[in-house]
Parts: C-alpha cells; structure tokens; sequence
C-alpha cells in the first residue's frame, strides 16, 4: 500500500470507549467518517446530540444523568484521499465494513 496524500483538514466528533479507547462518534451514510469544516460545526452537533437526549428526557425516555452526560468531543483530523482520516494522535478512521 503506498502514501496517502491529505486533501484537506477538519473536525471529528470522537467518544472514549472502554475497550477501543478514543474512536469515532459520527459517520456518513455509507459509514465513512463525518467531517466537518470547522470546530465550530462539530461542537453545535453535539449540541443538537445533547437537545435530543434533554428532549428524550423530558418526554421520559431517557434518565436524567444520561441525558446531561457529554461524551463526545471534538478533534483535528486531516481527511485522505481515499476518505479515511488521521488524527493528531496518528490514529486513522475508514470506512467501516
């Protein structure tokens, strides 16, 4: 497999798992990584994320904890030429199979 060239950078909603550890919170329909153009689009994601899961609370379908917990977060990424990105920590996000 030889070099990838970067195309551009951008923004990834990542969350902690406790086996896989930082990973990929958002993907596109065809489970490719979603990126954003800028921190400032990401962080008003989770927002949205975080007014459904209030919502879901409200309307008793979610606990309150639950619904004010945020565990996502916002990270640089530059996206390759084949759609996969790389993080500042050189962890690399494709598409999912």
């Amino acid at each position: 497999m030889g070099k990838l060239d970067a195309i551009r950078r951008g923004f990834c909603i990542y969350a902690n798992t406790f086996f896989q550890g930082p990973t990929l919170a958002v993907r596109e329909d065809e489970d490719v990584p979603c990126v954003f153009d800028t921190e400032a689009e990401a962080q008003r994601e989770i927002a949205d994320f975080m007014m459904t899961r209030l919502r879901e609370f409200i309307d008793g379908q979610r606990d309150f904890h639950d619904a004010i917990t945020v565990e996502e977060y916002v990270m640089p990424v530059t996206v390759l030429s084949d759609g996969s990105v790389v993080d500042e920590e050189g962890r690399r996000f494709g598409k999912e199979v």
